[in-house]
């Protein structure tokens, strides 16, 4: 039997009455001192706003909307539920525990120096860098493994081997794009294009990977523009004769959109590809774009439309809620249902298990250890796998 409960006061009340499918999930009724000691426990940390969405006479504060901020937590959790389901139908046996950490009456400070976390097996957080340390404090000092789903930066921890990145750091990325580069565009000529004063850190990244690279470096070209993006400064630096290749190394999202409706601008004079940091996911590329400009991207998680699970979740939401899932409806399922058949099989010997892929949902983690360059020590685990996704006038044309 799967025990899937939350940690706060009325949670289960407000959650059914937010979200349907909260009824399906309830399949035990025991109380936490109850459980059966030896079933994996399991506890998840994410926000779900549920005190901030209803009064204290549990009525729905936002009328007929549903505010951006609640979605993020609850379709990760939507996603927990499926795995649940999933685990149980294969025999699973898990105790598995969601904490809101936005809840009136709770935070993950107060979660870890309660008693709730001593006896768990594993510990997955959707969170920030103050809650990723408190947690990795709680999974260094218990040995608990910890998996943060969302995070993108180690958060400061080092001599941690409990501790796993899934959503892969800046660094990484840029490796990852340094090698992509050299893979498809080792004899172009590249444009590194810089916001002035503000993107240093991003280049020194590629600086120091062209000086340790052991293949030929790129041929790159450091062009620097401000915020208001000249059009004339970009243009000088683009050949109608051939493709133009840009790395555009910003981290802000509203440069990124300016700079794409930038090169738009110029129409089918030019044929640009621009590759862009993992934030820029979320980029719209319509129809209305030219063909002459791709937009790449860099993402630790893909989900493969034509997957048979896939295929089951979209399915299962348009049939039940009317909507096609998020995200991290996807990234909720994956990261219970693979971590959840790692611990019942290993236990919590994180670092002999990582490289186990049988029980892969959506993603090819290649979750590798992170060392300290002087002392060459463990810090950490982090997924080094990065897809790259092509886009093209408003569809999805290659993921390498």
């Amino acid at each position: 039997m799967t025990v899937f409960r939350f940690m706060n006061k009325a949670c289960m009340k407000t959650t059914m009455r937010l979200l349907p499918l909260v009824i399906c999930i309830l399949v035990s009724k025991i109380s936490f001192s109850q459980a059966d000691s030896s079933i994996p426990k399991v506890a998840v940390f994410a926000p779900l706003y549920l005190d901030s969405a209803f009064d204290n006479s549990m009525n729905y504060r936002y009328g007929n909307n549903f505010p951006k901020f609640l979605n993020p937590g609850l379709e990760f959790y939507e996603g927990l539920q499926i795995a649940v389901d999933s685990l149980q139908k294969e025999g699973i046996r898990m105790d598995v525990h969601v904490f809101d950490t936005r809840g009136a009456n709770g935070s993950v400070t107060k979660f870890a120096a309660g008693p709730d976390l001593s006896n768990t097996d594993l510990i997955i957080g959707h969170i920030t860098a103050l809650e990723a340390r408190t947690l990795a404090e709680v999974a260094a000092k218990n040995n608990i493994p910890f998996i943060n789903v969302n995070y993108p930066n180690d958060a400061g921890i080092t001599n941690n081997p409990n501790y796993i990145i899934l959503n892969s750091t800046i660094s990484t990325h840029c490796a990852a794009l340094y090698k992509f580069l050299q893979k498809n565009y080792s004899t172009s000529d590249i444009i590194f294009l810089k916001r002035k004063g503000k993107d240093e850190k991003l280049e020194a990244y590629f600086t120091d990977l062209e000086k340790t690279t052991t293949s030929v470096p790129l041929k790159m070209k450091s062009v620097s523009v401000d915020d208001a993006l000249s059009g004339k400064i970009l243009l000088k630096n683009l050949d109608s004769t051939k493709s133009n290749i840009i790395v555009a190394a910003s981290l802000d999202v509203n440069f990124a959109n300016k700079l794409l409706q930038t090169i738009n601008g110029y129409g089918e004079s030019y044929h640009v590809t621009v590759l862009g940091m993992p934030n820029w996911d979320n980029i719209e590329m319509g129809k209305s774009m030219s063909e002459n400009l791709e937009l790449i991207y860099g993402t630790p998680f893909y989900v493969n439309p034509t997957d048979k699970k896939a295929e089951s979740i979209l399915q299962y939401f348009k049939t039940k809620f009317y909507s096609r899932p998020s995200d991290m409806v996807y990234r909720g399922y994956e990261t219970l249902y693979h971590f959840g058949h790692l611990l019942t099989i290993h236990g919590t010997n994180t670092g002999s298990s990582l490289s186990d892929k049988r029980f892969r949902a959506f993603t090819d983690f290649d979750i590798q250890p992170v060392l300290d360059k002087k002392t060459m020590t463990l810090d950490y685990f982090e997924n080094r796998k990065i897809y790259f996704v092509k886009k093209v006038g408003g569809v999805v044309k290659a993921v390498y």
